[in-house]
C-alpha cells in the first residue's frame, strides 16, 4: 500500500477516536452531573432517596431502549449526525432543569419552605427521562465509526482508549460540581447542570466538522481493503463508501447474528450485573461516602472522580492491552477475571473501616469494573461485526441500563430502609458473583464472528459482501 495513503489512514483513524473521546466525554457533562447533585437536591430542595432512584431508573431504562433504538439508525444512517444532535438537545435539557425553580411563577413547582413540590418532582423527572432518551445518541455513533475506521485485530486496544471517555467525563464533571457545590453550598444545586451544559455545547461542532462517517468519505478504502493490500493480495486498494446492508442481507445478518447468537444475551446478561457496581459506584457514591463512610462532599466527589480518572481510565486500558496481547484478542477471558477482582474488591470496601483502606479498595473495584465495561461492547461489536456492531451494542444497551431498577429505585428504597447501605453492599456483589458464572459459559466463545458472517452473505447477498476480513483467531 502506497505509503501516503497509510500515513493518511492513520491520522484519520486517530482523529476519529480522540474526537470521539472528547464528544462523548461532554455526554456524560450532561449526564453524570445529576448524581453528584443528588445530595444538595436532597438537602435544598427536600426530595426523597426513593424519588432521586425513580428518576434514575426510569432515565437508565429510556437510555437503555434509545441505545437499542439508536443502534439500528446508526448502521443505516449518518453516524456524527445523530451523535452531534443527541449532544445538543441534552444540554438543552440541562439549561431546562437548572431554570426549573423559576418557573414557580408559571406552575405549583416550591412550597412557602422553598422545597419542591410534587409539580418539581414531575418536571425534574420528566426532563431527565427526555434526557436519557438524548443520551442513547451518543453511544451508537461511536461503537458504528469505530467499526468502520479501526481493525478487529485492533479494536480491543483502540476501543479501550476511547471506552476512557466515560471516566474522563464522569471524573470531570464530578470535580466541577463538587467545586460547584463546596464554593456556593448545597443551594447552587442548578449551577451542577447549567456549567456542564455550556461546557457540552462545544462538542455539537467539533463531531460535526471533524468527523468523517467512514474512511471513503476521507478519500480512503476500507479496512479490509488495507489489510488485503498490505498482505500482497492486491495491487491497488479501492476507495468505496461502505453501504449499509439491504433487505434480505441486513435482515439475516441481524437475526443470526444479533438476535440468535447466544453469546450476545451472554454478553448482555453479564452487563446488566457488571452495570449493578458500576452505577453503585458512579450514582450513590457521593451519597454512600458521605452518609455510610461520614466523608464531606467535597472529599467524596473527589473519591468518585479518582475513581473514574484514575481507576477506571487504567482499568480500561490495561484491559484493552492485555485481550490484545494475552488473551488473543478474546475479550470475554479478559472480562471473567476483571469482574472476579472488582466483586472481590468491593467487598473489602464495604468491611474496611479506615479511610486509608476503603478509599483504595473503592478505587481498585473501579477500576476492574471498568475493564468489563469497557470490554464487553467490544466483545459485542466483535461477536455481531461491523455490520450489526451498533445493533448489537444496542442489546447491551438495553440490558446494562435496565440495571438501574435495582442500582436506581432499589437501592434508593434499600438505602432508606432499615436495611441501609449494608443492604445494598450485600445486593450490589450477588450481582457481582452472578456475572461471573454468566461470563464463564462463554469462555470457548471465538474471538470474532467474522467467519461466521462472511458465510452469511455468502449465501444471501454476496454482491454485499464488502470486504473479508479476517477473524483473529
Amino acid at each position: 500500500m502506497d505509503q501516503s495513503v497509510k500515513k493518511k489512514y492513520v491520522y484519520w483513524e486517530w482523529r476519529t477516536i480522540i474526537i470521539l473521546m472528547i464528544g462523548y466525554a461532554l455526554f456524560y457533562f450532561v449526564r453524570k452531573n445529576f448524581s453528584i447533585a443528588i445530595p444538595a437536591m436532597e438537602h435544598s430542595l427536600g426530595l426523597s432517596k426513593l424519588q432521586l432512584g425513580l428518576f434514575l431508573t426510569l432515565n437508565g431504562i429510556i437510555y437503555g431502549f434509545s441505545r437499542f433504538i439508536n443502534g439500528i439508525l446508526v448502521d443505516r444512517y449518518s453516524k456524527k449526525w445523530i451523535m452531534a444532535t443527541g449532544l445538543l438537545l441534552s444540554a438543552i435539557v440541562n439549561f431546562a432543569i437548572c431554570f426549573s425553580p423559576h418557573m414557580n411563577g408559571f406552575m405549583n413547582l416550591l412550597d412557602t419552605q422553598g422545597k419542591a413540590t410534587i409539580g418539581l418532582v414531575y418536571l425534574i423527572g420528566s426532563l431527565w427521562v427526555v434526557n436519557g432518551y438524548l443520551q442513547g445518541m451518543g453511544v451508537p455513533p461511536c461503537i458504528g465509526l469505530m467499526s468502520h475506521w479501526v481493525r478487529p485485530s485492533e479494536l480491543a486496544m483502540k476501543q479501550s482508549i476511547w471506552n476512557a471517555s466515560h471516566s474522563i467525563g464522569a471524573g470531570l464533571v464530578a470535580v466541577i460540581c463538587g467545586f460547584l457545590l463546596n464554593k456556593c453550598g448545597y443551594t447552587a444545586w442548578n449551577l451542577c447542570f447549567a456549567v456542564p451544559a455550556a461546557i457540552a455545547l462545544v462538542g455539537v461542532p467539533l463531531i460535526i466538522f471533524g468527523i468523517k462517517d467512514d474512511p471513503a468519505e476521507a478519500g480512503l478504502p476500507s479496512i479490509g481493503e488495507i489489510d488485503r493490500s498490505e498482505q500482497g493480495e492486491t495491487e491497488k486498494v479501492k476507495i468505496e463508501k461502505a453501504q449499509p446492508l439491504k433487505g434480505a442481507a441486513f435482515k439475516a445478518v441481524v437475526n443470526k447474528m444479533v438476535f440468535r447468537n447466544p453469546f450476545i444475551w451472554t454478553l448482555a446478561i453479564t452487563n446488566f450485573c457488571i452495570y449493578v457496581i458500576r452505577f453503585t459506584i458512579l450514582d450513590w457514591g457521593s451519597s454512600f461516602l458521605t452518609q455510610f463512610k461520614q466523608m464531606a462532599i467535597d472529599e467524596a466527589s473527589t473519591i468518585v472522580a479518582v475513581c473514574e480518572l484514575i481507576g477506571g481510565i487504567l482499568g480500561m486500558l490495561l484491559g484493552g492491552w492485555v485481550t490484545d496481547h494475552v488473551f488473543k484478542h478474546r475479550a470475554h477471558w479478559t472480562c471473567f477475571f476483571a469482574i472476579i477482582c472488582a466483586t472481590v474488591c468491593f467487598f473489602l470496601f464495604w468491611k474496611s473501616p479506615s479511610p486509608y483502606l476503603y478509599v483504595p479498595f473503592l478505587v481498585l473495584s473501579a477500576f476492574f469494573i471498568y475493564i468489563p465495561q469497557a470490554l464487553l461492547g467490544i466483545c459485542a461489536s466483535q461477536q455481531a461485526t461491523k455490520y450489526a456492531a451498533a445493533t448489537a451494542n444496542g442489546i447491551l444497551g438495553i440490558f446494562g441500563y435496565a440495571s438501574t431498577t435495582v442500582s436506581g429505585i432499589a437501592f434508593g428504597a434499600l438505602a432508606s430502609s432499615s436495611w441501609g447501605w449494608n443492604g445494598v453492599f450485600t445486593v450490589a456483589l450477588i450481582f457481582g458473583a452472578v456475572g461471573i458464572l454468566v461470563i464463564a459459559t462463554m469462555l470457548k466463545a471465538p474471538a470474532t464472528g467474522y467467519t461466521k458472517v462472511n458465510k452469511i452473505l455468502a449465501e444471501v447477498a454476496p454482491e454485499q459482501l464488502q470486504d473479508q476480513t479476517d477473524d483473529p483467531q
